[in-house]
């Protein structure tokens, strides 16, 4: 396939940047959703996507639904300012006389996904912790009026209690305090739990997401020579949303592993997992294989306009444009 010369790399990092932050901005609620669906295992608190939107917005108010995403905003640009920096650098090297076969997007795909593991597995380490502690509050009990007027009942035919007050709410997290505990008890090693998994997930993401993209994108755009014209804004959103929600639904149950290899707060009665293998074994015995599609369509929502907004503005050359005006 003929590729048009590509930008610079400081260009790419700038628009892999500003897409990511535009990207994250529209589609945060929805992966805090897909997050807080994953980790259920036995009470089952949301019945869905809107469910848990509807009761994460009462409980915890609107920006509730951003839990975790100023750790997500901060790290998503280095994120993905290197995903699509090092597919089009590894496609560039791959290229011969400006074609590329189809093995050389995937195995640049396949690079560019094993790179922006670095940035990823310690952002979604921290993310994930902030987006289910929701959940993990929603669960514990709360005392009904009809059981405080039982319990008074009861307390009635014996002495008088003595009087105690409420328990304090448990402090509210952050990524800093969560980033030092994890440095304190694990190490460096604890803010990279998971990325095996995380590796799992992002390749095969990479593997199928750049070369659809790239032959979406290439549908009906004129050549010159070996030279192809830039794709208008609404083909490169177009292609993008639609290869990102075929690459997101097909790495799902892989993205099921990694959430709950990377949650660590439990709920009760659920599961703590030794390793990739038996997280697997003991969500396949307990939840049946339906479990790994758990927050599918929430990815896919997630994925698609993030990955349309990131190619359109990448494909707009923000980058180009801000350096031009730089320099």
């Amino acid at each position: 396939m003929a590729e048009k010369k590509v930008s610079s790399l400081p260009a790419k990092l700038i628009n892999g940047g500003v897409a990511g932050l535009v990207g994250v901005t529209c589609v945060f609620p929805i992966d805090l959703a897909k997050t807080r669906l994953q980790n259920q295992q036995g009470v089952q608190v949301y019945n869905g996507m809107l469910d848990c939107l509807a009761k994460t917005i009462r409980s915890e108010g609107y920006f509730g639904c951003y839990r975790g995403a100023a750790v997500n905003l901060t790290l998503v640009t280095p994120e993905k300012a290197i995903k699509l920096a090092a597919n089009d650098v590894f496609r560039q090297k791959l290229s011969k006389d400006g074609h590329l076969p189809l093995w050389g997007e995937v195995l640049a795909g396949c690079g560019a996904g094993t790179c922006q593991v670095v940035v990823t597995t310690p952002m979604e380490m921290l993310k994930i912790q902030l987006q289910d502690a929701g959940r993990l509050a929603a669960q514990r009990p709360v005392t009904t009026p009809a059981q405080a007027a039982a319990s008074g009942t009861a307390q009635s035919l014996g002495p008088p209690p003595t009087a105690r007050p409420p328990p304090p709410p448990p402090p509210r997290t952050s990524a800093t305090s969560i980033t030092v505990q994890l440095l304190k008890t694990r190490g460096l090693a604890g803010l990279y739990r998971g990325a095996g998994a995380t590796l799992m997930r992002d390749v095969p993401f990479s593997m199928i997401y750049f070369p659809l993209f790239a032959n979406l994108n290439a549908l009906g755009r004129e050549t010159v020579g070996d030279v192809q014209a830039r794709a208008p804004f609404w083909q490169s959103f177009v292609s993008g949303c639609g290869a990102g929600s075929v690459a997101a639904v097909a790495v799902t149950p892989l993205d099921v592993i990694k959430t709950r290899l990377q949650t660590l707060q439990k709920g009760d009665g659920e599961d703590t997992y030794k390793g990739i293998v038996d997280c697997t074994r003991r969500i396949m015995m307990r939840e049946g294989p339906s479990a790994f599609l758990k927050g599918a369509a929430c990815r896919a929502l997630v994925i698609a306009p993030l990955f349309g907004i990131a190619q359109g503005v990448y494909f707009l050359g923000v980058g180009e444009t801000l350096l031009g005006l730089l320099g």
